[in-house]
């Protein structure tokens, strides 16, 4: 983790702030360097056994692929953002219900929760009927018990790339950050 990072989460710790007073960009920024290729390919790949999966929902994939179609069908934003929040909390809750609390992904996984936590209450103003019908539709299919038959087996790695990849698609222009 680069140096600047640390010690804001270490500011934010002994505070108690948990990146409450944070924005969207600044959280993006964190989960971003926490994303880092080495880390999710230390976490979430080499402490799994080889060819691990995690069964998901169809609809916990969200890929850029899936942005793309849903900006060129007039999805806003705001939208896309809602959306892509949702997605993968529930990708990351997938991944830490398969791991003891022993294991190394483990604490890993936690900042990734307690990020998203403060990402959620930057979301929280937003509700289903603000956001575009078909993303509604969609965040409902995420969190509805009844789309467990559509389910469907991913490398917990792939979720997490997946994750980063539609987050820079969606903050880097407004959050001036580079998507590389």
């Amino acid at each position: 983790m680069r140096r600047g990072f640390a010690a804001v989460l270490c500011v934010l710790a002994v505070m108690g702030l948990e990146a409450a007073a944070l924005g969207d960009c600044e959280i993006t920024r964190l989960l971003q360097d926490k994303l880092r290729y080495d880390m999710r390919l230390q976490y979430m790949k080499h402490y799994f056994p080889i060819d691990y999966t995690v069964q998901v929902q169809y609809e916990e994939v969200l890929r850029p692929s899936n942005i793309t179609r849903l900006r060129n069908g007039t999805a806003s934003e705001a939208a896309l953002r809602y959306l892509w929040f949702h997605v993968s909390t529930q990708a990351l809750l997938r991944i830490r219900e398969v791991l003891p609390e022993k294991h190394p992904s483990w604490k890993y996984t936690q900042e990734l929760c307690q990020l998203f936590d403060a990402l959620g209450r930057e979301y929280s103003q937003y509700r289903q009927t603000d956001v575009d019908v078909v993303v509604a539709d969609l965040v409902k299919q995420v969190h509805s018990a009844s789309a467990e038959s559509r389910r469907k087996a991913v490398r917990p790695k792939a979720l997490l790339d997946n994750c980063l990849k539609v987050m820079r698609m969606l903050y880097s222009r407004t959050c001036r950050w580079d998507s590389t």
